[in-house]
């Protein structure tokens, strides 16, 4: 049985990523921040729907100490890897606090890059893997008052396509996805007629769901992608091209 690691799989897309994990067969390292409850409920459901081991693990990843506290909780080589860690912060960049800037950056960026470290030896030594960062829409052009979290997810893209050339002779293929909006609770900040607006500027004309991603995921992770690495697949309902 091949194992598999989830970072924020409380959360709405994170969930349906790990629903479609254990479905094919998976033993799942569920991981979450502060929301022990929607955790256990996850691990509950996927034990009893698809009858595989399923672990939760806790780590706060926007701190420096965090992958280090999340990979110790795990006593198995991970055969595919989900970094699928987010919170977004709006504002100007002058508002942001240094202390904002450093947590943001390791969220979205340095905690990916330290626990695909600690993950990618056992990888090696298979020869075989599978690594899929989630990253977004914003890391492909760039937002206004989201700067950081931009330059974060700009700087998880490069990392995705410079780990991919390192690891390809492994033959362990590393991909990313980038989703424009997605119907999650991260949503519920804005207004019902600002939601409307913004996905009449969607050509698609709607905002994506979290299956939408996890299909995403499900394709890059299966051996139909095998010869696809490095690559950054848009979710975004053709908002960004």
């Amino acid at each position: 049985m091949k194992n598999a690691l989830v970072t924020g799989a409380s959360g709405a897309i994170g969930s349906e990523i790990s629903r479609m994990l254990a479905s094919n067969g998976f033993r799942l390292y569920l991981h979450y921040n502060t929301n022990r409850s929607a955790a256990e409920k996850l691990q509950n459901e996927l034990k009893d729907r698809y009858g595989v081991p399923v672990f939760i693990v806790s780590a706060d990843l926007s701190k420096a100490e965090g992958p280090k506290a999340l990979w110790t909780q795990i006593q198995e080589p991970i055969d595919v890897l989900v970094y699928n860690c987010g919170s977004a912060h709006f504002g100007l960049l002058t508002d942001f606090t240094d202390k904002s800037i450093t947590e943001t950056m390791q969220l979205h960026l340095l905690s990916a890059i330290s626990l695909t470290k600690a993950i990618v030896p056992n990888m090696i030594q298979k020869k075989s893997g599978k690594i899929i960062m989630v990253t977004s829409v914003w890391g492909d052009v760039g937002a206004a008052c989201e700067t950081v979290y931009s330059a974060a997810k700009g700087g998880l893209n490069t990392f995705v396509k410079a780990l991919s050339k390192e690891l390809a002779p492994s033959h362990i293929q590393v991909n990313g996805i980038s989703p424009g909006v997605i119907s999650t609770p991260m949503m519920d900040q804005f207004t019902d007629e600002e939601k409307r607006s913004l996905a009449e500027d969607i050509p698609a004309g709607r905002f994506g769901e979290p299956r939408e991603v996890s299909h995403a995921v499900e394709f890059l992770m299966s051996e139909k992608a095998d010869y696809i690495s490095g690559h950054i697949l848009s979710i975004n309902g053709s908002w960004f091209t």
